[in-house]
C-alpha cells in the first residue's frame, strides 16, 4: 500500500458518523441535557434538595465526560493549559460554590458545542472522503473474451474491464473499445458529459451515461486519480495557514493568562472583601467569558469548509495557506499556450517562397516535425496527414532550443525554426519579411521551413484561446488582481494579438523557462502574485511564485505534485472560482475573528463588576461559538 494509500486508510477509520446522534459525543451531551431539565423541573415541584442536587451533578459529569478528561490528558502530556482546562476549573468552581444548576448548564452548553463543531467537521470532511463510494466496489474485467466480476481492488495495471452505461469507472485507464458520454463532475467540476471514444483517457469516480466501453487500466485502485485527491484535500485540511498558526501560538500563551487572571480575581477580592464565595464565582465567569474557544475555531472551521468545497467543484487547494494567498493575490501571470489559449495549434496558413506549393512547404517541414515532441510539430503533422503526404523519414534529428530544430534525409539538409534563426544563420527571408509580419500581427506564430540552406516557405500556426479565457480576465480584474501579466516563448507580435483578444495589456514574449521563473520571482518581490500554467514546463515558474496554479490537472501526476492549487478541468472560470473562494473565506473569517474578541471584550469586564452571571456567561460565550461555526460552514454550499 502506498503513502496515499496508507493516509486514505487512516482518513476512514473515523465513526463514520452521518447524523448528530450516532456521535458519542453528542450522547453523551444530550444525557447531559436531559438531566439539566429533569433537575430543572424537579427543583420546581417541591423534589428534595439533596436529590435535585444529585441530578445536577450527574448532568454535570456527563457533560465533563469528554472535555474534562481531554483538559487532564493534555495538561499531562503536553503541559500545556487550553480551553478545555478553562471550562473545567469554571465548572468544578461553581459546583464548588454549590452553584450545581450553573455547573450543569455549563457543562451541557460547552460539551454540546464541542461536540457539534467536531461533527460538522467530521460531516465537511467526510463529504470529501465520500468521493471514495462513487468508484464501484467491482468491476467486470475482461480475459480472453471472457468476463469475471472481481474486486476493483484485485484489478491490475494493463488489466481491461468493461464500464456499462450507468456503471462507475472502477479506476484510471484508457478506453480500448466502444464509444461513449461520461460524467467527470467528481473530479473536475464539470457536470456536463464528455465525450470519449478509444484513446481517450478515463477517470475513476466517473459515471458512464451512454455507450458501453471497455477501459485498460492504467492505476490501480489505490493509486488512482481519484484516490489521490481524496488523499491531497484531506492531508490540505489538516495543514494550517499562517493565521492557524498565529492562533494556535495565541491560544497557549492566552490560555493560562485567563486562568492565572481568574486565580488573582478570586484571591484579590477574597482578600479584599472577604466575601470568598461571591468572588470565587465572578472569577469562574471571568474564565469562562475570557475563554477563546470561538476565536481559536474561527479560522479552521472556515477553511476546512473552503478546501473541501472547492475540490468539489474540481479545485484542489493544498492548504490554508494557499488559501491565504489566494485571498491577497494582486498580480498574475499566465502562460499562453494551455492556460490563455487551448494548447492544440493548427495550420491556418502555409506561404510558399517562389517555385514552392504548400504540399511542398509542408513536407520539408514534416521532416523535421515527425521526431519532435513541440505542439507546433503536431499541428505540422495533423495537416500533413489531412493533405496525405508522403514524408521522408529523417535520418538525424537535433533539436534547437528556443529556436528549432534539424534533420537530414536522403542526403537532404532540413531545418524548421523562427525567422530569427534564418536570420542568424544568413538565410534570406526578403520575399517573405511582409507575409511573416501579416502572420505575427494577426496572432499566428510564423515558422520558417528551409531546405539546403535556402528558404522553401512559411507555415503559419495558431493557438485557438479558450471561450472563457476573456471573461475570466475581467471577473479576475473585478476581484482586485490588478496586474496580469501574459508570458509566452512566442514572439512579440502573436503574444500581443493573443494579449489583446483576452484584455491583456502586459505581454512577456521570447521567454524560455528560466525567464518565466525569473519574472514571477520578481513580481513576487513586489506583492503577493500567482502563476498559472500546466504544472510541468512551468514547474519553475509555479514554484517561484506565492501561490502556483496548474491547470487540466486530471490524470496527471507531475501536475498534482508541483502546483499548490490545481484546477482539474481545462476551465478558466474554475481560475477566477478559486480566487473568489479565497476572497470569500477572508471576509467570513474576519467576521468569525471579530465576533471571537467582541464576545469576551463585552463579557469580561461585566463578568468582573459582577454585572454578568455565569449562566449568562456561559450561554453567551457558546453562542458566540456556534455562530462562528455555522458561519464557517457558509463556505460548504455549493
Amino acid at each position: 500500500m502506498n503513502s496515499a494509500t496508507a493516509d486514505l486508510a487512516d482518513v476512514d477509520v473515523d465513526d463514520g458518523v452521518e447524523h448528530p446522534w450516532e456521535s458519542r459525543e453528542v450522547r453523551w451531551s444530550a444525557l447531559a441535557g436531559l438531566l439539566l431539565a429533569v433537575g430543572f423541573l424537579a427543583g420546581r415541584v417541591e423534589v428534595p434538595t439533596g436529590v435535585v442536587t444529585g441530578i445536577y451533578a450527574a448532568s454535570t459529569v456527563a457533560g465533563l465526560r469528554f472535555f474534562a478528561l481531554e483538559a487532564i490528558e493534555e495538561l499531562w502530556r503536553e503541559r500545556r493549559i487550553g480551553i478545555e482546562l478553562l471550562m473545567t476549573v469554571g465548572t468544578l468552581a461553581a459546583g464548588g460554590l454549590g452553584e450545581w444548576g450553573e455547573a450543569a448548564t455549563l457543562a451541557f452548553l460547552y460539551s454540546i458545542s464541542e461536540a457539534l463543531e467536531e461533527f460538522t467537521e467530521d460531516r465537511t470532511r467526510n463529504a470529501i472522503r465520500a468521493l471514495m463510494d462513487l468508484a464501484p466496489k467491482q468491476v467486470t474485467r475482461v480475459r480472453d473474451g471472457v468476463q469475471e466480476e472481481i474486486d476493483v481492488g484485485d484489478l491490475a495495471i494493463g488489466d481491461q474491464f468493461l464500464v456499462r452505461p450507468g456503471e462507475g469507472v472502477g479506476t484510471d485507464g484508457t478506453i480500448v473499445d466502444g464509444y461513449s458520454a461520461l460524467n467527470e463532475a467528481a473530479i473536475t467540476g464539470e457536470s456536463v458529459p464528455v465525450e470519449k471514444q478509444v484513446g481517450d483517457k478515463v477517470f475513476a469516480g466517473t459515471l458512464n451515461t451512454t455507450g458501453a466501453v471497455v477501459v485498460e487500466a492504467t492505476a490501480t485502485a489505490e493509486d488512482n486519480t481519484l484516490a489521490k485527491i481524496v488523499h491531497l484535500v484531506s492531508e490540505a485540511q489538516e495543514q494550517k495557514g499562517r493565521g492557524e498558526q498565529f492562533m494556535s501560538r495565541f491560544a497557549r500563551i492566552y490560555s493560562p493568562a485567563v486562568l492565572l487572571v481568574g486565580v488573582l480575581v478570586a484571591f484579590g477580592g477574597g482578600m479584599l472583601t472577604g466575601d470568598w464565595s461571591e468572588w470565587v464565582g465572578r472569577a469562574a465567569t471571568v474564565i469562562v467569558a475570557a475563554a477563546p474557544c470561538a476565536l481559536v475555531i474561527s479560522i479552521p472551521i472556515s477553511y476546512v469548509a473552503a478546501i473541501g468545497n472547492a475540490s468539489r467543484k474540481g479545485i484542489l487547494i493544498k492548504g490554508g495557506i494557499y488559501l491565504e494567498e489566494l485571498a491577497r493575490l494582486t498580480a498574475l501571470a499566465m502562460d499562453k499556450t494551455g492556460t490563455i489559449t487551448q494548447g492544440e495549434p493548427r495550420v491556418v496558413d502555409v506561404v510558399p517562397a517562389d517555385g514552392h506549393d504548400e504540399r511542398s512547404v509542408l513536407t520539408a517541414a514534416a521532416v523535421v516535425e515527425q521526431r519532435s515532441e513541440h505542439p507546433l510539430a503536431s499541428a505540422v503533422m495533423v495537416r500533413s496527414a489531412e493533405l496525405d503526404l508522403s514524408i521522408p523519414s529523417s535520418e538525424t534529428f537535433e533539436t534547437l532550443v528556443g529556436a528549432g530544430a534539424r534533420a537530414s534525409s536522403n542526403g537532404r539538409l532540413y531545418l524548421v525554426g523562427s525567422p530569427a534563426l534564418m536570420d542568424d544563420r544568413g538565410l534570406a527571408l526578403d520575399g517573405l519579411r511582409g507575409q511573416i509580419e501579416n502572420l505575427e500581427r494577426a496572432g499566428r506564430t510564423a515558422i520558417v521551413a528551409a531546405v539546403d540552406d535556402r528558404v522553401v516557405g512559411v507555415v503559419g500556426i495558431a493557438d485557438v484561446v479558450r471561450p472563457q479565457a476573456r471573461d475570466a480576465i475581467s471577473e479576475l480584474r473585478r476581484n482586485g488582481v490588478d496586474h496580469i501579466v501574459m508570458l509566452t516563448g512566442d514572439n512579440a507580435r502573436t503574444g500581443e494579438a493573443i494579449a489583446s483578444e483576452v484584455g491583456i495589456d502586459d505581454v512577456r514574449a521570447h521567454l524560455k523557462p528560466e525567464d518565466k521563473s525569473r519574472l514571477v520571482a520578481e513580481l513576487a518581490a513586489h506583492g503577493h502574485v500567482g502563476m498559472v500554467g500546466d504544472g510541468v514546463n512551468d514547474a519553475p515558474a509555479l514554484a517561484a511564485a506565492s501561490v502556483g496554479i496548474a491547470m487540466g490537472t486530471a490524470g496527471s501526476d507531475v501536475a498534482l505534485e508541483t502546483a499548490d492549487v490545481a484546477l482539474m478541468a481545462d476551465d478558466l472560470s474554475k481560475l477566477t472560482e478559486a480566487v473568489r473562494i479565497g476572497r470569500r473565506t477572508r471576509r467570513i473569517v474576519a467576521q468569525n475573528i471579530a465576533l471571537g474578541l467582541v464576545i469576551p471584550a463585552i463579557l469580561v469586564p461585566g463578568a468582573l463588576i459582577g454585572v454578568f452571571t455565569l449562566p449568562i456567561a456561559v450561554l453567551a460565550h457558546e453562542l458566540s461559538e456556534l455562530a462562528v461555526i455555522a458561519n464557517g460552514l457558509r463556505l460548504a454550499r455549493r
